[in-house]
């Protein structure tokens, strides 16, 4: 049958163009919904692949980001692991806030927080929050495996301060 040929800018407007502008702009308004959306899937499933890493236990693990806010949801066992769970995916760049809807199958009491500035030391906030910098085992352990080295604490970073005893 061989080439036809056709006049470009005629025929059905299939493609969003031409001069049909609502048309493209809503074309063009649900393409970046639906790419927010997978950019929004995507950094919750990396924050759920690092609580993961962190070993913290979590039982039908629910996380949601929009626009910073992480909200958690799911079961673990102690206090701790909820506040672990939450400094977790807290100390994360892109991360302003957490929305720690966990449930905690053996209650306790809350820990107290302290945002590190420049200065600190575990030694320094131990004797801040307990009297005795000696105690600073007492702070490293409470946010372990998110500190690896007492010695490595940054500007800004969010520590799980628990009561002695805990």
């Amino acid at each position: 049958m061989g080439l036809l040929d056709f006049v470009r800018n005629a025929g059905a407007k299939i493609f969003g163009g031409g001069d049909d502008a609502a048309a493209q702009a809503a074309t063009d308004a649900a393409a970046k919904a639906q790419q927010r959306k997978l950019e929004r899937a995507k950094k919750e499933r990396t924050l759920l692949n690092h609580l993961k890493a962190m070993g913290i236990e979590v039982e039908d693990p629910e996380i949601s980001y929009d626009g910073g806010v992480v909200t958690l949801g799911g079961k673990v066992a102690t206090q701790a692991d909820a506040e672990k769970a939450a400094l977790t995916v807290g100390n994360v760049q892109g991360v302003e806030a957490v929305n720690n809807n966990l449930e905690v199958t053996h209650p306790e009491p809350e820990a107290q927080y302290h945002t590190v500035v420049s200065g600190d030391t575990l030694s320094k906030i131990a004797k801040k929050f307990y009297g005795n910098a000696m105690k600073y085992p007492v702070i490293f352990e409470a946010n372990k495996p998110m500190l690896k080295d007492p010695d490595k604490i940054y500007p800004g970073q969010v520590l799980r301060i628990p009561a002695l005893g805990d």
